[in-house]
């Protein structure tokens, strides 16, 4: 937890994510609507690309890509770096990310990669979650220190692309931002179906609306321009 180093062996990850809370094959898309803190309403995309990348630790990373619109407008685009353990949890190592106003990069905040500058990976979803099972899920000094927590493995979400039993439900914190906490339900071999802001504002709820297959090559292009 924390800032505690963390020293990662290359050989013990692989690309391939087949952990069955977030089974992360290339061309699977997910379609989230999402009702911000502000409530606008807007439109997230998840895309896990073919393509992979070696992180600055050593680990090669899948990468998936992860855009927000407002309407048609971008107005965050993200690669995320996954990678999973021998033991089957999903590690992430960064992200290239950018926010934009008006078609324009308007800030890089949040940007890290494991292995520069202090920064450190961390679990996003353990290999066996149990309740009570607490971990980080990354870590830059100041700008990227996520926490999470295992409430339960036999939870249930309701979202316009169905109903889930069995989720893993997570308790999610920022320690720099000690007033925010989300609720996150993982469904068995669909991903994240849910996510609701139950701390630090109005609240907010991003909901799975669809999943489906891309051509391969899909979320590939530059920041700002995800097809």
């Amino acid at each position: 937890m924390g800032d505690e180093p963390v020293r990662l062996d290359p050989a013990e990850f692989t690309t391939e994510i087949d952990n069955p809370y977030w089974p992360m094959k290339p061309g699977t898309r997910w379609t989230y609507r999402e009702v911000d803190a502000t409530g606008d309403v807007l439109r997230v995309t998840v895309v896990v690309t073919s393509e992979t990348k070696e992180i600055a630790n050593g680990v090669t990373a899948r990468v998936v890509r992860d855009t927000v619109f407002r309407g048609e407008e971008i107005i965050e685009d993200t690669f995320d770096w996954y990678a999973q353990d021998a033991a089957g949890a999903i590690w992430y190592l960064g992200e290239d990310t950018a926010e934009f106003e008006n078609g324009e990069i308007a800030s890089r905040e949040g940007s890290f990669e494991a292995g520069v500058d202090g920064a450190f990976a961390g679990i996003l979803v353990p290999a066996d979650p149990q309740p009570g099972m607490q971990y980080r899920q990354e870590y830059y000094a100041g700008q990227a220190e996520d926490n999470g927590e295992v409430l339960s493995t036999h939870a249930m979400a309701d979202a316009p692309a169905g109903h889930f039993t069995d989720v893993l439900l997570t308790w999610d914190t920022i320690t720099i931002e000690p007033n925010v906490a989300e609720l996150k339900f993982y469904a068995p071999e669909v991903g994240p179906v849910l996510v609701l802001g139950v701390a630090g504002g109005p609240p907010a709820r991003e909901e799975l609306i669809a999943i489906d297959t891309v051509p391969d090559g899909t979320g590939t292009g530059p920041l700002g321009t995800p097809d």
